[in-house]
Protein backbone atom coordinates (compact mmCIF):
# COMPACT_ATOMS: atom_id res chain seq x y z
CA UNK A 1 0.00 0.00 0.00
CA UNK A 2 2.84 1.87 0.84
CA UNK A 3 4.08 2.06 -2.54
CA UNK A 4 1.03 2.40 -4.18
CA UNK A 5 0.61 5.76 -2.32
CA UNK A 6 4.28 6.95 -2.98
CA UNK A 7 3.75 6.47 -7.26
CA UNK A 8 0.38 8.51 -6.38
CA UNK A 9 1.93 11.34 -4.51
CA UNK A 10 4.62 12.09 -7.34
CA UNK A 11 3.03 15.53 -9.09
CA UNK A 12 5.91 15.81 -12.20
CA UNK A 13 8.40 14.49 -13.38
CA UNK A 14 11.63 17.41 -14.54
CA UNK A 15 12.74 16.00 -18.34
CA UNK A 16 9.30 16.76 -20.00
CA UNK A 17 11.51 17.61 -22.55
CA UNK A 18 12.62 14.28 -23.77
CA UNK A 19 10.06 12.39 -25.77
CA UNK A 20 9.54 15.90 -27.59
CA UNK A 21 10.77 14.58 -31.10
CA UNK A 22 9.49 11.44 -30.40
CA UNK A 23 7.08 10.64 -33.98
CA UNK A 24 4.83 7.89 -34.73
CA UNK A 25 3.80 7.84 -38.48
CA UNK A 26 0.02 6.98 -39.48
CA UNK A 27 1.56 3.88 -41.33
CA UNK A 28 3.41 2.52 -37.86
CA UNK A 29 -0.32 3.31 -36.25
CA UNK A 30 -2.04 1.15 -38.51
CA UNK A 31 0.81 -1.68 -38.32
CA UNK A 32 0.12 -1.85 -34.77
CA UNK A 33 -3.69 -2.63 -35.93
CA UNK A 34 -2.41 -5.35 -38.70
CA UNK A 35 0.03 -6.82 -36.04
CA UNK A 36 -2.57 -7.01 -33.19
CA UNK A 37 -0.28 -4.73 -31.01
CA UNK A 38 -3.42 -3.15 -29.46
CA UNK A 39 -2.75 -3.32 -25.78
CA UNK A 40 -4.36 0.16 -25.48
CA UNK A 41 -7.75 -1.22 -26.78
CA UNK A 42 -9.92 -2.37 -23.28
CA UNK A 43 -12.56 -4.81 -23.68
CA UNK A 44 -14.59 -3.85 -20.76
CA UNK A 45 -14.58 -0.36 -21.14
CA UNK A 46 -12.45 2.05 -19.16
CA UNK A 47 -13.15 1.99 -15.62
CA UNK A 48 -13.18 5.76 -14.64
CA UNK A 49 -15.23 6.75 -17.31
CA UNK A 50 -17.78 4.17 -15.54
CA UNK A 51 -17.43 5.69 -12.65
CA UNK A 52 -17.75 9.31 -13.52
CA UNK A 53 -20.57 9.11 -16.19
CA UNK A 54 -22.89 10.58 -14.38
CA UNK A 55 -21.29 13.27 -13.56
CA UNK A 56 -19.97 13.86 -17.61
CA UNK A 57 -23.19 13.71 -18.84
CA UNK A 58 -24.84 15.42 -15.90
CA UNK A 59 -28.58 14.26 -16.72
CA UNK A 60 -28.65 15.48 -20.38
CA UNK A 61 -29.96 14.07 -23.36
CA UNK A 62 -29.40 14.49 -27.09
CA UNK A 63 -25.71 15.42 -26.40
CA UNK A 64 -23.06 15.12 -29.19
CA UNK A 65 -19.82 13.24 -27.61
CA UNK A 66 -16.10 13.37 -29.79
CA UNK A 67 -14.28 10.27 -29.29
CA UNK A 68 -10.50 11.61 -30.67
CA UNK A 69 -8.16 8.58 -32.14
CA UNK A 70 -11.45 6.30 -31.04
CA UNK A 71 -10.23 3.03 -32.31
CA UNK A 72 -12.96 0.51 -30.93
CA UNK A 73 -13.58 1.77 -27.82
CA UNK A 74 -16.77 -0.02 -26.25
CA UNK A 75 -17.72 3.35 -24.74
CA UNK A 76 -18.97 4.56 -28.02
CA UNK A 77 -21.78 2.21 -27.46
CA UNK A 78 -22.57 3.08 -24.18
CA UNK A 79 -23.11 6.59 -25.05
CA UNK A 80 -24.89 5.59 -28.23
CA UNK A 81 -27.49 3.56 -25.85
CA UNK A 82 -28.21 6.37 -23.68
CA UNK A 83 -29.63 8.14 -26.47
CA UNK A 84 -26.43 10.37 -27.56
CA UNK A 85 -24.40 10.67 -31.44
CA UNK A 86 -20.99 9.49 -30.81
CA UNK A 87 -18.65 10.72 -33.64
CA UNK A 88 -14.93 9.11 -33.82
CA UNK A 89 -11.88 9.51 -35.91
CA UNK A 90 -9.64 6.73 -36.18
CA UNK A 91 -6.41 5.90 -38.90
CA UNK A 92 -7.14 2.62 -38.99
CA UNK A 93 -9.88 1.32 -40.80
CA UNK A 94 -9.85 -2.46 -39.50
CA UNK A 95 -10.50 -0.84 -35.91
CA UNK A 96 -13.54 0.87 -37.26
CA UNK A 97 -14.70 -2.87 -39.02
CA UNK A 98 -14.23 -4.32 -35.95
CA UNK A 99 -16.20 -1.79 -33.53
CA UNK A 100 -18.50 -2.33 -35.92
CA UNK A 101 -18.40 -6.03 -35.70
CA UNK A 102 -18.17 -6.68 -32.08
CA UNK A 103 -20.59 -4.43 -31.28
CA UNK A 104 -22.70 -6.35 -33.71
CA UNK A 105 -24.06 -3.11 -35.47
CA UNK A 106 -24.99 -3.21 -38.75
CA UNK A 107 -23.10 0.11 -40.78
CA UNK A 108 -22.64 2.18 -43.90
CA UNK A 109 -19.76 3.28 -45.47
CA UNK A 110 -19.69 6.05 -47.82
CA UNK A 111 -16.13 8.59 -49.17
CA UNK A 112 -15.67 11.85 -47.49
CA UNK A 113 -15.51 14.04 -50.53
CA UNK A 114 -13.39 16.90 -48.76
CA UNK A 115 -10.71 14.81 -47.85
CA UNK A 116 -9.38 12.31 -50.86
CA UNK A 117 -9.31 8.49 -49.66
CA UNK A 118 -11.41 8.75 -46.19
CA UNK A 119 -14.16 7.61 -45.58
CA UNK A 120 -17.09 8.01 -43.09
CA UNK A 121 -18.50 4.67 -41.48
CA UNK A 122 -22.32 5.10 -40.01
CA UNK A 123 -24.14 2.85 -37.29
CA UNK A 124 -27.68 2.17 -39.10
CA UNK A 125 -29.27 3.76 -36.19
CA UNK A 126 -27.43 6.93 -37.40
CA UNK A 127 -25.99 7.85 -34.19
CA UNK A 128 -22.48 6.41 -34.62
CA UNK A 129 -20.50 7.73 -37.02
CA UNK A 130 -16.86 7.18 -37.08
CA UNK A 131 -14.70 8.94 -39.52
CA UNK A 132 -11.43 6.84 -40.75
CA UNK A 133 -8.86 9.44 -41.48
CA UNK A 134 -6.02 11.53 -39.79
CA UNK A 135 -7.32 13.70 -36.82
CA UNK A 136 -5.30 16.38 -38.31
CA UNK A 137 -7.65 16.15 -41.41
CA UNK A 138 -10.49 15.88 -40.06
CA UNK A 139 -11.73 19.98 -39.53
CA UNK A 140 -12.09 19.68 -43.38
CA UNK A 141 -14.67 17.62 -43.08
CA UNK A 142 -17.04 20.03 -41.42
CA UNK A 143 -18.21 17.34 -38.23
CA UNK A 144 -19.81 20.58 -36.31
CA UNK A 145 -19.35 20.96 -32.50
CA UNK A 146 -19.63 18.74 -29.40
CA UNK A 147 -21.12 18.59 -25.75
CA UNK A 148 -18.67 16.34 -24.69
CA UNK A 149 -15.20 14.67 -25.19
CA UNK A 150 -14.11 11.16 -23.96
CA UNK A 151 -9.90 11.94 -24.50
CA UNK A 152 -8.49 8.59 -23.49
CA UNK A 153 -5.76 7.10 -25.69
CA UNK A 154 -5.61 9.94 -27.96
CA UNK A 155 -3.42 13.26 -26.40
CA UNK A 156 -0.84 10.75 -25.02
CA UNK A 157 -0.82 8.78 -28.41
CA UNK A 158 0.13 12.14 -30.62
CA UNK A 159 3.23 12.82 -31.56
CA UNK A 160 4.51 15.70 -28.49
CA UNK A 161 5.36 17.98 -31.36
CA UNK A 162 2.15 17.76 -32.50
CA UNK A 163 -0.01 18.63 -29.63
CA UNK A 164 -0.55 22.41 -29.99
CA UNK A 165 -2.51 21.76 -33.39
CA UNK A 166 -4.45 18.93 -31.59
CA UNK A 167 -5.53 20.81 -28.93
CA UNK A 168 -6.71 23.54 -31.31
CA UNK A 169 -8.53 20.85 -32.91
CA UNK A 170 -10.05 19.80 -30.18
CA UNK A 171 -10.51 23.35 -28.69
CA UNK A 172 -12.51 24.01 -31.47
CA UNK A 173 -14.67 21.45 -31.54
CA UNK A 174 -16.41 22.62 -27.94
CA UNK A 175 -19.92 23.69 -27.68
CA UNK A 176 -20.85 26.12 -25.31
CA UNK A 177 -21.20 24.47 -21.89
CA UNK A 178 -18.81 21.54 -22.91
CA UNK A 179 -16.87 18.65 -20.56
CA UNK A 180 -14.09 17.01 -21.40
CA UNK A 181 -12.81 14.48 -19.74
CA UNK A 182 -9.26 13.72 -20.25
CA UNK A 183 -6.70 10.35 -19.11
CA UNK A 184 -3.22 11.25 -19.09
CA UNK A 185 -0.21 9.01 -18.06
CA UNK A 186 2.53 9.75 -15.66
CA UNK A 187 5.92 8.22 -15.56
CA UNK A 188 9.89 8.71 -15.93
CA UNK A 189 9.95 10.09 -19.56
CA UNK A 190 13.32 8.78 -19.42
CA UNK A 191 13.03 5.08 -19.05
CA UNK A 192 10.44 5.09 -21.81
CA UNK A 193 9.81 6.40 -25.13
CA UNK A 194 6.64 5.88 -25.50
CA UNK A 195 3.83 5.94 -27.01
CA UNK A 196 2.18 6.42 -24.51
CA UNK A 197 3.58 9.58 -23.91
CA UNK A 198 4.10 11.46 -20.77
CA UNK A 199 1.57 14.69 -20.59
CA UNK A 200 2.54 16.51 -17.43
CA UNK A 201 0.07 18.82 -15.37
CA UNK A 202 1.99 21.83 -17.37
CA UNK A 203 1.61 20.66 -20.44
CA UNK A 204 -2.14 20.57 -19.98
CA UNK A 205 -1.92 24.01 -18.40
CA UNK A 206 0.18 24.90 -22.03
CA UNK A 207 -2.30 23.42 -23.97
CA UNK A 208 -5.56 24.43 -22.61
CA UNK A 209 -5.08 27.06 -19.72
CA UNK A 210 -6.15 29.98 -21.68
CA UNK A 211 -9.77 28.70 -22.62
CA UNK A 212 -10.19 26.09 -19.83
CA UNK A 213 -10.89 25.04 -16.41
CA UNK A 214 -9.15 22.19 -15.86
CA UNK A 215 -9.02 19.85 -12.36
CA UNK A 216 -8.08 15.79 -12.11
CA UNK A 217 -10.45 13.98 -10.61
CA UNK A 218 -8.80 11.12 -9.93
CA UNK A 219 -5.44 9.31 -9.77
CA UNK A 220 -5.23 5.40 -10.24
CA UNK A 221 -2.14 3.72 -9.95
CA UNK A 222 -2.27 1.06 -13.34
CA UNK A 223 1.06 -0.58 -13.35
CA UNK A 224 1.32 -4.04 -14.78
CA UNK A 225 3.61 -6.61 -15.16
CA UNK A 226 3.35 -6.19 -18.82
CA UNK A 227 4.96 -2.54 -18.26
CA UNK A 228 8.03 -3.75 -16.40
CA UNK A 229 9.21 -4.41 -20.68
CA UNK A 230 8.79 -0.35 -20.81
CA UNK A 231 11.63 0.06 -17.98
CA UNK A 232 9.58 2.13 -15.99
CA UNK A 233 8.09 0.72 -12.27
CA UNK A 234 5.39 3.26 -11.69
CA UNK A 235 2.83 4.59 -14.13
CA UNK A 236 -0.46 6.23 -12.65
CA UNK A 237 -3.28 7.41 -14.95
CA UNK A 238 -4.80 10.78 -13.94
CA UNK A 239 -8.04 11.50 -15.29
CA UNK A 240 -9.01 15.64 -15.94
CA UNK A 241 -12.33 17.18 -16.20
CA UNK A 242 -12.15 20.72 -18.57
CA UNK A 243 -15.07 23.28 -18.31
CA UNK A 244 -14.59 26.45 -20.32
CA UNK A 245 -13.89 29.95 -18.69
Amino acid sequence: MDAIRTSLDIKEYPDTEVQKNQVLTLEEWQEKWVERKITFHQEQGHQLLKKYLDTFLKGDSGLRVFFPLCGKAVEMKWFADRGHSVVGVEISELGIREFFMEQNLSYSEEPITEIPGAKVFKSSSGNISLYCCSLFDLPRANIGKFDRIWDRGALVAINPGDRKRYADIMLSLMRKGVQYLLCVLSYDPTKHGGPPFYVSDAEIERLFGSVCNYRCLEKVDVFEERHKSWGIDSLVEKLYLLTEK
